[in-house]
């Protein structure tokens, strides 16, 4: 009996992962271009970096994929007050606003 569980493991084990590499097909991502100069039925792609013709699996284009999603905070800068006190030349005493 172990031995038929053993076998019905490896089969399965075998199997899930035959699966995955039958799956696992390049992702071809669509290449924006104002011009087209593919043949007919097929448009410009990114293939491992290299852009070529043919057709898109993916449905967004490779910059895309890469954005990050959250947008960068831009820091305020605030102008810097100085550290003396105004006090301005022919009067007495200082200011303090």
């Amino acid at each position: 009996m172990r031995v038929m569980t053993a076998i019905a493991v490896a089969a399965g084990l075998l199997s899930a992962g035959l699966a995955s590499q039958v799956s696992a097909e390049p992702k071809v991502y669509a290449y924006p271009s104002s011009a087209n100069y593919c043949p007919a039925g097929l448009q410009p792609v990114t293939l491992g970096g290299a852009i070529c013709c043919g057709t898109p699996n993916q449905t967004m284009t490779y910059a895309e994929v890469k954005a990050h999603p959250v947008q960068r905070r831009h820091r305020v800068v605030t102008p810097r007050r100085s550290a003396r006190v105004p006090c301005p030349v022919g009067t007495k005493g200082c200011s303090y606003n």
